[in-house]
């Protein structure tokens, strides 16, 4: 079920530099680190486990959280495989995010569902200038920190206005 929802449509992936590609260029207007190689130059012949930092899914190039007269919000969903995380790659993804969804015509974003114990996202988000709107008690079930049993957490909403794209 996960793979057909999340890699239903464009998923940007984020790729640790490898030997062949030690350093990455930066955007002149705002200092954001950018590359363009193709996936299997960025791969450089190592095993995925090894070189992916994340992805986000973007449905159509990031998708309305909402239909119809709500469209202009919206939406798109984030995976750090657990050997990348505390390295700043959701953070880097975060921000390519906040850089291409007003671009595409978007006013506003919302993530709907942040677990309140993945702290590290909740931080992001909040240093990002996103907001918690509400709280979903219970939204999810997670497995407990030892990953024997499952329990219920709950969620934030996060919600932010983007700045107008000059």
């Amino acid at each position: 079920m996960f793979e057909a929802y999340y890699f239903a449509a464009a998923v940007i992936i984020a790729v640790v530099a490898g030997q062949d590609h030690p350093t990455l260029a930066k955007n002149q207007s705002d200092g954001e680190v950018i590359r363009g190689l193709d996936i299997q130059t960025a791969q450089d012949g190592r095993l995925w486990q090894d070189c992916l930092a994340g992805c986000y899914y973007v449905r159509t190039m990031i998708k309305p959280n909402y239909p119809g007269r709500s469209s202009h919000i919206c939406n798109a969903g984030f995976l750090v495989p657990s050997t990348q995380r505390n390295r700043g790659f959701g953070s880097l993804l975060a921000r390519s995010y906040l850089y291409y969804a007003p671009r595409l015509g978007y006013e506003a974003s919302v993530f709907n569902l942040v677990y309140v114990n993945n702290v590290a996202s909740v931080r992001m988000w909040e240093s990002l200038g996103f907001t918690k709107a509400g709280l979903i008690p219970r939204a999810g079930r997670l497995r407990t920190t030892e990953g024997t049993e499952e329990e219920f957490v709950d969620a934030h909403v996060f919600y932010k206005r983007f700045d107008p794209v000059e």
